[in-house]
């Protein structure tokens, strides 16, 4: 009996112990392709945030690279597709390109439209981590957010629908390649909810948001789609996968 309670202490102190590591040494980001053709995942860390080891590299079928995240970080991945880049690592992307002309995005975002798994990492008193996949800036390829957590409600999120297949003719990019939002295909307030549409109360979701939506319930469609499309837990590593259930 006394061994039987000495092991119980012993798997709580290792879980406090492991949580306690956790929020001093950050998180591991894992990125894996299971796309059947490259892809330069992109990174951009947000101001105030330690850089991570990369702002872009290249990832082939099947492999996987990890990085380290600093407690607090903040900031968001991408992938790019159809890339070209010469000895030098000069070059560009036909979707998700950040306009660097280097593999490595070097502070530069994706230009839309691209698909953006977006975190922000908890610290000190407020543990907690969110993190979201939005179609706000569009859609280029699929990708999943899954958490291996130590606790809270880790759920899995991501846009796993090929919506270029759906992408209707006034949306599409680069010769089907990727889907525009609204907001970037026209431009208007009211898709865009800027202006006297800049609040939760004036922007509602559009028929095209609505489409992206339904295809991927767990992603952001439009700005104020928050209820359904952030995520949270705590201690926890992640893996971004990119085409996670199919190739095309």
């Amino acid at each position: 009996m006394a061994t039987h309670s000495f092991g119980s202490c012993s798997c709580i102190v290792a879980m406090i112990i492991l949580q306690f590591c956790n929020g001093i040494s950050g998180i591991t980001f894992t990125f894996r392709n299971r796309c059947d053709y490259m892809v330069w995942p992109g990174i951009l860390s947000s101001a105030g945030s330690t850089p991570l080891d990369s702002t872009g590299f290249d990832l082939g079928p099947g492999e996987s690279r990890s990085f380290q995240a600093s407690p607090g970080w903040s900031g968001r991945f991408w992938g790019r597709t159809g890339c070209t880049f010469d000895a030098n690592g000069q070059g560009s992307c036909t979707t998700g390109d950040c306009g660097s002309n280097q593999m490595s995005c070097n502070g530069a975002g994706a230009t839309p439209p691209a698909t953006l798994a977006e975190f922000t990492i908890g610290s000190g008193s407020n543990p907690q981590d969110f993190y979201d996949v939005s179609l706000v800036d569009g859609y280029n390829l699929p990708i999943a957010v899954d958490a291996s957590g130590v606790t809270g409600v880790c759920g899995t999120t991501g846009c796993v629908t090929d919506l270029n297949r759906m992408c209707p003719t006034e949306l599409r990019a680069g010769d089907g390649q990727a889907c525009k939002s609204a907001c970037e295909a026209f431009g208007n307030p009211e898709y865009c909810c800027s202006g006297s549409f800049g609040s939760p109360d004036t922007c509602h979701p559009s028929v095209y948001s609505q489409m992206f939506k339904s295809a991927c319930p767990r992603s952001y469609s439009y700005a104020y789609d928050d209820a359904t499309s952030t995520f949270t837990c705590t201690g926890a590593d992640y893996t971004i996968t990119f085409c996670p259930t199919s190739t095309r």
